[in-house]
């Protein structure tokens, strides 16, 4: 399974940000959280209804949307 089979974007459900299908958790959530240092099984205690496969079709997703964008560098 494709990490693109387990974000879903719909604009019902979280203003259409990027969420682990089935769940109301956005992609961004699990990525603050990883940066903050959290660990995966504490994501996982936090949220049961998430699975390891979830949180790397997240970091997958975060890296596609990277790859995919124009970033300029910005002078002070």
């Amino acid at each position: 399974m494709g990490y693109l089979e387990k974000i879903e974007i719909n604009p019902r459900v979280c203003n259409g940000k990027p969420v682990i299908k089935g769940t109301r958790i956005p992609v961004t959530v699990i990525l603050d959280q990883i940066a903050e240092g959290e660990t995966w099984q504490y994501l996982l205690d936090g949220y049961p209804e998430l699975t390891v496969e979830d949180i790397k079709a997240a970091l997958q997703y975060a890296r596609s949307s990277i790859e995919h964008s124009e970033l300029e560098a910005v002078t002070a």
